[in-house]
């Protein structure tokens, strides 16, 4: 009987040592996890200022513009050229002083024409890389504002279309251009754009044979692909079919 109560006593023992242990590592565990989550806490509660967003690496992302393809546009849509083709050069006079306006009428430099004009110009550009050259704008689509800002300028038709009648330009039809090579060279046309005298007359041959060559290129070539030249400025050129359409006063944005 007595045996009986000693393994009783021992059994007892066992279970209240098995108790305390599970306890303290109950309490250990709870412990533990109690650092782990004051960690975490720490590493995220951090104050943000100036200072440490300039330190913050910037990430770049690329935003893709959606261009509509010219197939899927009215012939009289207005475009921005560049965004259908990098093959052109420019040098937009009227968003500088570098004009015989001596005045900035543009707010920015932009190329836009209709649709149409696009289609051609996108084909005679072609042509030209064939013989190692490529357009380059001087002036394109014309709001009919600006055209009544040069007409205050210069209010004299030889010069400057008035603007109740509207320019070809104003109706999205018309373009100034020349040619370079396609190292972005100009080649030598006889003057400058918007020189306005017998020297840059189309019927003019008293000119090096270069000169003449070269407008010889720049006329046949846009002659094919449908534009007709005016006789008095080598450098301009309107679209046939293009004269009746509506004058047009529509104005891009400056970014």
């Amino acid at each position: 009987m007595s045996s009986l109560i000693i393994l009783k006593n021992n059994y007892l023992s066992y279970k209240c040592l098995l108790i305390i242990i599970i306890s303290f590592l109950f309490l250990q565990s709870c412990k533990d996890n109690a650092k782990t989550v004051k960690a975490e806490t720490a590493t995220t509660d951090v104050e943000i200022n100036e200072d440490s967003i300039s330190k913050i690496e910037p990430i770049a992302i690329k935003i893709e513009k959606k261009v509509t393809p010219l197939t899927s546009l009215k012939d009289t849509t207005f475009v921005r050229l560049a965004d259908y083709s990098d093959g052109f050069e420019y040098d937009l006079r009227y968003a500088t002083n570098n004009n015989f306006l001596k005045e900035k009428v543009y707010d920015c430099a932009e190329c836009y024409t209709r649709v149409k004009t696009v289609k051609a110009l996108l084909r005679a550009n072609e042509e030209f890389k064939k013989s190692g050259v490529k357009i380059k704008f001087y002036d394109c689509y014309r709001p009919n504002s600006v055209q009544y800002k040069m007409w205050k300028i210069v209010p004299n038709p030889q010069y400057v279309a008035n603007p109740v009648k509207g320019s070809i330009h104003n109706k999205g039809g018309a373009v100034d251009i020349t040619l370079v090579t396609l190292d972005g060279e100009e080649l030598d046309m006889g003057t400058d754009f918007d020189f306005f005298g017998k020297r840059a007359y189309h019927d003019n041959f008293d000119l090096p044979k270069e000169i003449l060559d070269n407008r010889k290129l720049l006329k046949s070539t846009m002659e094919k692909f449908g534009f007709w030249s005016t006789r008095t400025e080598w450098w301009h050129y309107n679209l046939q079919g293009t004269s009746n359409d509506p004058i047009a006063n529509f104005k891009w944005n400056c970014e």
